[in-house]
């Protein structure tokens, strides 16, 4: 395991120093979900719930969030983000809504957090906008499946 970056020698919490690090071209895409009953996917598909359009409203806070995401994550660097990309996928069988979040930027840093933030913030704004209809509704499996750019190089979730 490589050592952790935001540790300094002592232990102690710090923000890195990126200055030095080259600019380049990277993109994180991460991924979550979450299920509910069969009656409250198809209140969303079907754009029938009291508050609105669940995936529009989820899609602006998943945008947001990314934007903000240095402001919530406390060693996070402000990032001038290139693009934001949130998308949602019904899964009938699961009875459940996949988000997926895809970010872009030309920097020194990767943006890892940054689509681990909108996939987290979508799903808890599709818990809000349908509670009423659902409280039982879980998220979860929210995780990076892929990383390019940057030192480290590529990640893929399923290794390739």
């Amino acid at each position: 395991m490589s050592q952790l970056t935001h540790l300094d020698e002592a232990g102690r919490a710090h923000m890195v120093d990126v200055g030095a690090k080259e600019v380049t071209a990277r993109v994180a895409v991460a991924r979550g979900r979450i299920r509910m009953a069969a009656d409250t996917l198809a209140l969303i598909r079907e754009g029938d719930l009291k508050k609105g359009d669940v995936l529009t409203v989820a899609q602006i806070a998943g945008i947001q969030a990314a934007k903000r995401t240095h402001e919530l994550i406390p060693l996070c660097h402000p990032l001038l983000l290139n693009q934001i990309a949130l998308d949602f996928t019904f899964d009938e069988e699961a009875s459940a809504i996949e988000i997926e979040a895809t970010v872009r930027v030309s920097g020194k840093t990767g943006v890892e957090m940054e689509a681990l933030t909108a996939v987290s913030v979508a799903a808890l704004t599709i818990y809000d906008m349908a509670k009423a209809a659902d409280r039982a509704m879980r998220i979860g499996d929210i995780r990076l499946v892929e990383k390019r750019g940057g030192k480290s190089g590529a990640y893929r979730e399923d290794g390739t």
